[in-house]
């Protein structure tokens, strides 16, 4: 087994049912995964949108998942009452949600290749003006979040169903990590989500803020950093796109020897 984070205990804050990549890898290199997700998943609370989507499901030309979550959440309703329509085209952000799709048996998705956020989504060539205008879309997402891929897409000429598959919320508390923190035994912290690191700072007390604000934290997407620096912490550290840009991170951050 290797060293590289022998010692090292990381929080991997990712939602549970993402995080157990990441977190076999830091036990992989000698570290202590600390899960502790920042944002609760569950179904929506409103079916109705969803069904009444399905139902239509043979109008749309393009179908947009935001998420891993929002396949989760969606293809298995949909794939109970219907076969996947063939003229629909699925879309992804990233590649996990490419990864998740394909165990479905819907292939051939549309993703970015290098940035996997909104905007790299809307850079591909089939999303262009002159490739969607007068066609529908679905965009299957959580509760609130982004409009900006709604919004462009229908700016392009396209009709945009918007349907919230699933919700996401904010832990009740952080007591582990504030626990932690306190004690100066937290090491560094893995944030994929700007909406989870604010739910972080919401749940924390003065002086476990004190402390997050000089703990490495390790962020994959430009936006998350800003959100971080605009919080006031100054330990972040921008890493590569998704669990590959973290891993590589970690690997290569020079630690604090204690």
């Amino acid at each position: 087994m290797s060293e590289l984070l022998r010692g090292k205990r990381i929080a991997v804050t990712r939602p549970r049912a993402q995080a157990s990549r990441l977190a076999a890898w830091i036990a992989e290199q000698g570290g202590e995964p600390v899960l502790f997700p920042l944002l609760e998943i569950a179904p929506a609370e409103e079916q109705a949108p969803l069904q009444a989507a399905i139902a239509r499901l043979d109008v749309y030309s393009l179908a947009v998942f935001i998420s891993p979550n929002a396949v989760a959440f969606s293809v298995p309703v949909i794939l109970a009452g219907r076969r996947w329509p063939d003229a629909l085209q699925a879309v992804a952000i990233g590649q996990s949600t490419v990864d998740l799709l394909a165990a479905h048996g819907i292939e051939n998705t549309l993703a970015p290749r290098e940035r996997f956020d909104s905007e790299a989504v809307l850079e591909l060539p089939e999303l262009q003006a002159q490739r969607v205008a007068g066609k529908r879309a679905l965009l299957l997402r959580g509760n609130g979040g982004r409009e900006l891929l709604a919004d462009t897409l229908r700016a392009r000429g396209a009709d945009v169903d918007l349907v919230s598959c699933y919700r996401r919320s904010a832990p009740a508390d952080a007591g582990p990590l504030q626990a932690l923190l306190h004690a100066g035994e937290l090491d560094a912290l893995t944030v994929s989500s700007s909406e989870g690191l604010r739910n972080l700072v919401d749940l924390l007390d003065g002086p476990a803020r004190a402390r997050l604000r000089q703990t490495p934290l390790f962020v994959p997407h430009q936006r998350i950093a800003e959100v971080a620096a605009g919080l006031g912490l100054q330990g972040v550290i921008l890493t590569g796109p998704a669990d590959a840009g973290i891993l590589a991170a970690l690997s290569a951050h020079r630690w604090r020897q204690a």
